[in-house]
C-alpha cells in the first residue's frame, strides 16, 4: 500500500515515516511540507493513502479536502480533535490520529484503510460477475438468481442449492460451485456448507441461523466470517 505524507513540520513527517516502516506492506513514496505541492503530485500520480496534517499555515487540511477532486483514502493527523470532527464530513476521511501518535493506534488506522480498499476491490470484482448462472437438472438448464440463494449444502455427490423460492438438487461439488460465487456475498463456513452472508439472521458460538436452518461454522472459518460482517 503506497502512501504520501502532508505535514508542514519536518519532525512530524519523520515520525510518520518511522511508524510506516514498522507496518508491513506500507510504503511512503513521497512527503510534502505543504498541501499545494501534494495536489500537484496527486494530479499525476496514484496513491492508496494520504496522511494529512489538518492544521497547516496558509493552505490547511480543510482547504486540501475542498480542492482535491479525485477519490482518496485519508488519515488525518492533528493535535486538535475538533478539527477532525469537522473534516469527517468528507467521505475520504477514514480515520484521524491525535499527535503524539503511538504505534498501536497508527496500525489500527492503517488497518481501517486496508479494509476499505479490500471492500472496494471486492465490489469492483463483483461487477464483473453475472447475477445468475445455470444448473443442469434432468437434462434441463435452469437459471438461478445468485442473490436468491441463501445456502448450499453438500450431500454426497450432489449439492442442495436452497433459494428463496425452492431448492435445487444438482450433481456437483461445493468446490465447483464455490468458484462461480462472488466472495463478497458467499462464504464456505464448513466443509458441507456455503452460505450467503447477507441472509444471516443470528450468530451464536459456532453456528449461524439462516432462515430456519442452523448451520455449523468450522473453527478455522470463524475469523473469515467475522471479516465479512459489518460490525458496530
Amino acid at each position: 500500500m503506497n502512501c504520501i505524507i502532508i505535514d508542514d513540520e519536518k519532525t512530524a513527517r519523520i515520525i510518520i515515516k518511522t511508524l510506516s516502516s514498522q507496518v508491513e506492506n506500507l510504503t511512503v513514496v513521497d512527503e510534502f511540507s505543504n498541501a499545494i505541492q501534494a495536489i500537484k503530485y496527486l494530479n499525476e500520480n496514484e496513491v492508496d493513502l494520504v496522511f494529512l496534517d489538518f492544521h497547516m499555515p496558509d493552505f490547511n487540511g480543510l482547504d486540501f479536502l475542498k480542492t482535491i477532486k479525485k477519490p482518496l483514502k485519508i488519515i488525518l493527523t492533528t493535535s486538535d480533535p475538533n478539527f477532525a470532527i469537522e473534516a469527517f464530513e468528507y467521505d475520504s476521511i477514514i480515520d484521524y490520529l491525535l499527535k503524539p501518535i503511538e504505534l498501536p493506534r497508527f496500525i489500527k488506522a492503517v488497518q481501517k484503510v486496508e479494509n476499505h480498499l479490500s471492500i472496494a476491490n471486492r465490489n469492483t470484482n463483483d461487477t464483473k460477475i453475472k447475477n445468475d448462472f445455470y444448473v443442469n437438472i434432468d437434462r434441463r438448464l435452469i437459471k438461478i438468481d445468485l442473490h436468491s440463494i441463501y445456502m448450499i449444502e453438500a450431500k454426497g455427490d450432489y449439492i442442495n442449492i436452497r433459494t428463496e423460492e425452492k431448492n435445487y438438487i444438482v450433481h456437483s461439488t461445493l468446490k465447483k460451485i464455490e468458484e462461480k460465487l462472488p466472495d463478497s456475498l458467499f462464504l464456505k463456513v464448513h466443509r458441507s456448507y456455503i452460505i450467503n452472508v447477507k441472509k444471516i439472521i443470528d450468530i451464536e458460538d459456532n453456528s449461524v441461523l439462516i432462515k430456519k436452518d442452523i448451520v455449523p461454522i468450522s473453527r478455522s472459518k470463524k475469523s473469515d466470517l467475522m471479516k465479512h460482517l459489518d460490525l458496530l
